[in-house]
């Protein structure tokens, strides 16, 4: 059998001896609800790391397969009466099957690129502020040695051109609320987070430790994250690991929320029907569910419409886990299946607050109109929303 690291070290009590296999689990996972098949279901991974926990089942490649094929969006968390972890659970897995050699090609080729250039896309870290190039001017963040603020852009809005537009949209925000902040550029590194979920601990605090560093060198009391996952490895991961931090951490959308009702920010009137998709990161993982609605409720003339699945209870969108790495149909399949959520509503705009988000439900959205389905649906980032209807 093979020998087992992580997992092992577990106690009973932190691993899978509390599930009951009351199946309450199955209907709020979103890889479940898309096959119907159980070894896609919380209870199955649970049973699955207990055995490779207990020395009963071999580490294999089909092994690897299920524990990857999970956005780590703790629904089933959420439901679970009693208290299975089972982020922890898989991320535990995840580290042995990296000792092991038997990362997925798609998540091998990411954490290699994170491990060569310090960022997701593959690209040369240096280039991280190309998404400011087809600006009219540069941000006045750019280039600063010291200010109140730091701005963590975080790797997907620095390098996809699809994303581009969230911290083009932040730093007008920023600025036009007389912020005094600061771009770390190509001094910015991955928050982290996706060698954590693949098992990886030992890099994603190397990249933790060296953010930290060139924040405090700018002097800042305050980092404020557009991206949930860097929020929240920003909030609750960095102190966890690297002692209490000393800094103020905001999402974007508590920033901006305070600075609407301050008065700093005044919007023109948006006539027409919104719904708001809850990212995994920062509602059920973070508690943020009450600041982006605020801000949506700053916007003269706005309908804000709930879809059917919201806050707690809201559906993944697929992109997290490194689901999309591993399993792109699958991740597509979610998408899909969240954005009819949206189509459902009536809504003209379906928002969110996570440029992961964003760029599945798009894809989501392009792959329900191939299928015939009648969207008249754009998806936004809040950012790009809020700073549009700025007067």
């Amino acid at each position: 059998m093979t020998e087992t690291t992580r997992l092992a070290d577990l106690t009973h009590d932190e691993l899978y001896l509390h599930c009951i296999r009351c199946g309450l689990c199955l209907y709020t996972c979103p890889a479940y609800l898309e096959t119907l098949l159980e070894p896609d279901s919380p209870r199955a991974r649970i049973a699955l790391v207990r055995a490779a926990a207990e020395g009963r089942l071999d580490y294999s490649e089909r092994f690897a397969d299920r524990i990857h094929r999970c956005t780590l969006c703790t629904a089933c968390e959420k439901v679970c009466p009693s208290g299975v972890e089972v982020e922890k659970l898989l991320v535990e897995g995840r580290a042995d099957l990296a000792e092991a050699g038997l990362l997925s090609p798609g998540v091998r080729r990411l954490t290699e690129s994170l491990a060569a250039n310090h960022n997701i896309s593959g690209e040369d870290n240096s280039r991280r502020l190309i998404w400011t190039e087809n600006l009219p001017q540069p941000p006045l963040g750019a280039g600063k040695a010291q200010a109140k603020m730091a701005y963590f852009v975080g790797c997907v809005s620095s390098f996809f051109p699809a994303s581009y537009s969230i911290p083009q949209s932040m730093t007008r925000l920023l600025e036009a609320a007389g912020e005094d902040y600061a771009l770390l550029g190509e001094q910015e590194q991955c928050c982290g987070f996706p060698l954590l979920v693949s098992g990886q601990e030992p890099r994603a605090e190397e990249m933790m430790r060296h953010n930290l560093e060139r924040v405090r060198a700018l002097g800042a009391d305050t980092v404020v994250a557009s991206c949930p996952s860097c929020y929240h490895m920003w909030k609750h991961v960095y102190p966890e690991v690297l002692g209490e931090l000393g800094l103020r951490v905001l999402h974007a959308t508590e920033w901006l929320a305070d600075a609407l009702e301050q008065g700093r920010l005044k919007l023109k009137p948006l006539p027409g029907r919104v719904t708001y998709h809850d990212p995994c990161d920062l509602g059920r993982k973070s508690g943020i569910y009450d600041a982006p609605r605020r801000v949506l409720r700053q916007v003269p003339e706005l309908e804000l419409v709930e879809m059917r699945d919201h806050h707690a209870n809201a559906l993944c969108c697929g992109g997290g886990g490194n689901l999309e790495s591993h399993n792109p149909d699958l991740s597509g399949a979610l998408a899909e299946r969240r954005v009819q959520q949206a189509v459902d509503t009536g809504a003209q705009y379906l928002v969110s607050a996570c440029q992961q988000c964003k760029r599945t439900m798009a894809n989501g959205l392009r792959l329900l109109t191939k299928k015939g389905v009648k969207a008249r649906l754009r998806v936004m980032d809040l950012m790009e929303l809020v700073e549009r209807q700025l007067e």
